[in-house]
C-alpha cells in the first residue's frame, strides 16, 4: 500500500512504532501532490523543502528517544487565511498577493508542539466569502470525484486536498459551513467546532462573531485526534472559553444506545434533491440499528437564517476589510492622490464578490438603517440559537443532537451558479443556521447520488459537546463504508 493511503491516525501509530519514518511519509505526499494537484488545483503553495525539514525533525526527536506529539508526522495543509511565520498569507486575494506573515497563528504554534508536517496552504474563496472556490484570484479547484464540478467552499481547497489524497488532513475556516459544506460535497468528514473551542488568533479574519477554525479528515477519528490536538483555550483570543478538551478518540468508542437524535422538519423540504433526501433517510435507519431514539423537532426560525447571515455576515466583512486599503500593507494601486490611492487599490484589489459583500455591510450598517437591517438580524439570531436550546433542552424536545442534509445538493458544475449569487447562497442553507447559533457541526459522508458524487450529513450539537456529535459519527462509519471509496481521480 501507498504511504499517501494511510489515515492521520495509522501515520502516527507507524511513526512512533518507527515503522516507516516522518520522512518517508512526507515525501509521499509531497510526489502524490505534484502528480494530482495540477488536476485538482487545491494547494496555493507546497512547502517541499520545509515539509522535509520538519518531518526529520520529527524523526530525530522518536530516534532520541523523546516523547513526540498527538501528531507526530502527520502532514497537515492550511486553508490559506491563518497565518504561518515566513510564508505567504493570501487569503487568495490579489490584495495580500504578497504578504509575508511575521507571526505564527496559535493554531500553527499547536500543530508544531504535537509534531505535525505543515506541507502547505490551501486555496479558497476570496477571504472566504464563496461557495464554490470559484471566487479565488488565482485558480478554480475542482472536485476530485469530478473534474468538471466545484469541490464546495470557502474551504474547498481544504477539502480536495483530502479527497484526493494528498493529504491526510487539512484546517479550514467555516463562517457559515465554509468546512461542512465542502466537506460534504468532496465525501470527507469536516467539523465546525463550537465558537471559542479553537482560538482564531492569526486566522485573517471574514465575519468575526461567526468564524471558527476546524479540522478536514477523511474519517472521524482522523478528526477526534487533530481537534484534541488545536483546541483550547488562549488568553491572545478574547472569544476563546477556558473549558477542559475532552478526549475525543476515547469518546468515539463509545456506543450511543439511548441518544435521542432530532429530526428537523424545516430540513426537509421540496428544495432538497431526492438522491440527498433518501441518503438522509437511510442514514437515520443506521442510527435507529445502533440504538438511538429518533424524533421529530422544529426548529422554526430556520427559514430567516439565510437572511440574517447575509447580513451580519457582511455587515462585519466591511468592517474587517477597511483595513486593506492599500497603505498598511498588501497590495497598493498606483494614483496621484490619497483618496484616488484609496478607491484604486480596492477596486482592483478585491474581486466581485468580495466587492458585493463590501457593499451591502456597508449599507446595512449605515446610519438611518443600522436599526432596521443589522440589529434586527442580530434579534433574529437569537431566536435561532433559542429555537436550539429549545430542541436540546430536556423539559423541551430532549434531543441530544440534530441530525440534517449538509448540502442540499450534491456538487454543481463550475460556471453553473456564479451568474446568480442568491442560488450560490442557498449551497449553505442547512449549515447556517448551526453557526448562527455558535454550536457544534460536523459533516460525514452518507451516500451518493445517482451521477456518483458525494453526499454527507450534517449533526448538529450543544455547545461545547463536540464529543456527542462525534461520537455518533464514528459509530456511523463502523456501520458504513462511505468514507473509504476513494475518487478516481484520471477518470
Amino acid at each position: 500500500m501507498e504511504l499517501y493511503n494511510l489515515t492521520a491516525t495509522d501515520i502516527v501509530d507507524k511513526i512512533k512504532k518507527k515503522q516507516v519514518s516522518a520522512r518517508e511519509i512526507t515525501k509521499s505526499f509531497l510526489e502524490r501532490i505534484k502528480s494530482i494537484d495540477p488536476k485538482i488545483n487545491a494547494f496555493v503553495s507546497v512547502y517541499n523543502e520545509d515539509a522535509v525539514k520538519q518531518a526529520e525533525e520529527v524523526d530525530k526527536k522518536i530516534n532520541s528517544g523523546k516523547e513526540s506529539g498527538k501528531l507526530a508526522g502527520v502532514p497537515v495543509a492550511i486553508k490559506d487565511n491563518m497565518c504561518i511565520r515566513g510564508q505567504k498569507t493570501t487569503c487568495s486575494s490579489k490584495i495580500l498577493e504578497n504578504y509575508v506573515a511575521p507571526y505564527d497563528a496559535t493554531i500553527i504554534e499547536r500543530l508544531k508542539q504535537e509534531d505535525a508536517v505543515i506541507i502547505g496552504k490551501t486555496n479558497m474563496d476570496e477571504f472566504a466569502m464563496g461557495s464554490s472556490t470559484e471566487n479565488s484570484a488565482f485558480m478554480v479547484t475542482k472536485n476530485p470525484w469530478d473534474l468538471k464540478r466545484i469541490p464546495g467552499g470557502s474551504s474547498g481547497g481544504s477539502a480536495a486536498a483530502v479527497s484526493a489524497l494528498i493529504s491526510p488532513v487539512s484546517l479550514g475556516s467555516d463562517t457559515g459551513g465554509s468546512i461542512r459544506q465542502p466537506a460534504s460535497l468532496c465525501g470527507v468528514v469536516g467539523l465546525k467546532p463550537t465558537y471559542g473551542r479553537i482560538s482564531r488568533y492569526g486566522l485573517i479574519a471574514f465575519a468575526s462573531s461567526l468564524d471558527q477554525i476546524g479540522p478536514i479528515s477523511r474519517n472521524v477519528a482522523d478528526t477526534a485526534l487533530v481537534l484534541s490536538a488545536i483546541s483550547g483555550y488562549d488568553r491572545k483570543d478574547s472569544t476563546s472559553v477556558d473549558l477542559p478538551v475532552d478526549d475525543y478518540l476515547a469518546e468515539i468508542e463509545k456506543d450511543i444506545k439511548g441518544l435521542t437524535i432530532g429530526l428537523p422538519k424545516e430540513y426537509f423540504v421540496d428544495a432538497v434533491d431526492k438522491d440527498v433526501e433518501k441518503a438522509i433517510r437511510d442514514s437515520v435507519k443506521i442510527f435507529e440499528k445502533l440504538g438511538a431514539k429518533i424524533k421529530e423537532v422544529s426548529l422554526p426560525h430556520t427559514k430567516y437564517a439565510l437572511s440574517v447571515y447575509y447580513i451580519i455576515a457582511p455587515s462585519e466583512a466591511s468592517a474587517n476589510l477597511a483595513r486593506y486599503d492599500g497603505v498598511k500593507y498588501g497590495y497598493r494601486a498606483d494614483s496621484g492622490t490619497l483618496v484616488g490611492m484609496y478607491e484604486n487599490t480596492r477596486s482592483a484589489g478585491f474581486g466581485s464578490e468580495v466587492k458585493r459583500r463590501i457593499m451591502l455591510g456597508t449599507y446595512a450598517l449605515s446610519s438611518g438603517y443600522y436599526d432596521a437591517y443589522y440589529l434586527k438580524a442580530q434579534k433574529v439570531r437569537t431566536l435561532i440559537k433559542n429555537d436550539f436550546d429549545r430542541a436540546f433542552n430536556p423539559a423541551g424536545a430532549g434531543a441530544d443532537i440534530i441530525l440534517t442534509p449538509t448540502s442540499p445538493f450534491a456538487a454543481f458544475r463550475i460556471g453553473e451558479k456564479t451568474a446568480n449569487p442568491l442560488q450560490m447562497y442557498f449551497s449553505d442553507v442547512f449549515t447556517l443556521s448551526c453557526s448562527l447559533a455558535g454550536i457544534c457541526g460536523i459533516s460525514i459522508p452518507c451516500g451518493f447520488s445517482s451521477e456518483g458524487l458525494p453526499i454527507g450529513l450534517q449533526l448538529i450539537g450543544k455547545a461545547f459537546d463536540e464529543k456527542t456529535i462525534l461520537k455518533a459519527a464514528g459509530n456511523f462509519q463502523k456501520q458504513t463504508d462511505h468514507h473509504l471509496k476513494i475518487p478516481n481521480i484520471n477518470a
